[in-house]
């Protein structure tokens, strides 16, 4: 070596993440001179006199800095570098080749063989300490990548692990809502309720139901929770409860009496009953839209009640249409808020749809929503075909094709489609 021997190199130097150097060379005074200096700054050093030798004790335990000659019989240097880096270990490894070659042609075949850096013989010890310094920096950067991907990943399966378990339990809730709606098409006499519910997620703050309590008496109603998610989806069981086609006694659309039958209250008092009970509730700030009809089945005289819910569409037999309601306030925004009764008079053959915004609002391919009109369109185009259930899966699935493939389905889609046919 010329200039500052390696032994005068200042000890004082953090080497940060290298502890463990490994020397390679087939000249056994190189090795001495290499690793007598090595030690004295406070580096753990082992020595292999050929490629060879030098994989084997890698393999199992691999140092922090590589320190090898380019030019050895057998395997060269570029070589083992190649074989170095080919191993399969967890951690990085610095390598640096000791060459007398200072072409760049040569340069590169090195950094393609995995090289980080290169010494050029004879060695100057402040430039060998300072490359060393170099590599230190990397790899401390590099380790410490490592860990906090490490701790990232650690987190990843963590969160997989809650994610399947709220996934799962989000299936299982799913199936609670559908139970809401046990029955999705159901005959009254002549007459027919059909029921379509598609939440956009695992479950959904829309709720479409039905209930009678005696021959020619029917009720029917449509929701629409406000937000998405978890929270609406209680929230429509809580209104599932309140509107609960098989527990009359709990159904707050209906009161007994007589002590013999339930008979169905006006549509107004309904949406104050349910306004006053979220009003009740302190904490709960959801509120929801909703339209809730109530049907005389013998001589098709509806009563209905619209709070901030869109206006229901009036399929007549001729194939008129009209939009009923005059919009109204949702419930749960205000207190001791008054809902107003509208009626109209059906005819056998007519045709009455309840929807949510799902429909209207939905962002078209072609740029803007569906809107009413467009509804209007659709129903009509519906109404040519089967009824029933088929009519509301011909219009979900017409909304299906016109909806933008970027938006896609953002929010719930429900409706109720009653079919009236005389007594």
């Amino acid at each position: 070596m010329q200039g500052a021997s390696l032994e005068q190199a200042n000890s004082d130097l953090d080497f940060g993440a290298i502890r463990k150097v490994l020397v390679v060379d087939d000249s056994r005074l190189q090795r001495r001179i290499l690793v007598a200096s090595l030690k004295k700054w406070g580096f753990e050093v082992i020595e292999a006199d050929s490629g060879d030798a030098a994989l084997d004790l890698c393999s199992d335990d691999p140092p922090d800095l590589v320190v090898s000659d380019w030019v050895m019989p057998g395997m060269s240097g570029l070589e083992f570098c190649r074989s170095f880096r080919a191993l399969d270990t967890r951690q990085y490894s610095y390598f640096i080749l000791l060459t007398s070659k200072s072409e760049k042609q040569e340069v590169a075949r090195g950094l393609d063989a995995g090289a980080d850096d290169f010494l050029i013989k004879p060695l100057e010890a402040d430039e060998l300490r300072a490359r060393i310094a170099a590599g230190a920096r990397i790899l401390d950067m590099q380790r410490e990548l490592s860990e906090k991907n490490r701790i990232i990943e650690t987190a990843l399966d963590e969160l997989k692990l809650a994610h399947d378990a709220i996934d799962k339990d989000l299936m299982q809730a799913r199936k609670i809502q559908e139970s809401l709606v046990p029955e999705l098409t159901q005959r009254f006499g002549k007459s027919q309720v059909s029921l379509l519910l598609k939440p956009c997620g695992h479950i959904g703050g829309d709720l479409v139901g039905m209930f009678s309590p005696g021959e020619n008496r029917l009720g029917f109603y449509s929701i629409d929770v406000s937000g998405h998610g978890i929270t609406s989806a209680m929230m429509t069981a809580r209104l599932g409860g309140y509107l609960s086609s098989h527990h009359f006694d709990q159904n707050v659309a209906m009161e007994k009496r007589f002590n013999k039958f339930f008979a169905l209250l006006p549509p107004e008092d309904v949406a104050e009953t349910l306004n006053s009970r979220l009003m009740a509730d302190e904490g709960i700030e959801e509120y929801f839209t909703m339209v809730y009809a109530i049907v005389d089945l013998r001589n098709g005289h509806l009563k209905m009640v619209q709070a901030g819910h869109p206006h229901p569409l009036l399929v007549r037999q001729d194939g008129s249409t009209e939009f009923l309601g005059d919009g109204g306030l949702p419930i749960g925004l205000l207190p001791d808020v008054s809902f107003h009764q509208v009626q109209t008079q059906l005819r056998p053959g007519d045709k009455l749809l309840l929807y949510s915004d799902g429909f209207t609002e939905c962002p078209l391919s072609g740029g803007g929503m569906l809107d009413e009109e467009g509804l209007r369109e659709m129903a009509l185009e519906c109404a040519s075909g089967p009824g029933g259930p088929e009519f509301l899966d011909d219009m979900f699935w017409r909304l299906t094709q016109m909806m933008s493939p970027d938006d896609g389905m953002g929010d719930d889609v429900s409706a109720v489609l009653f079919e009236y046919n005389g007594p």
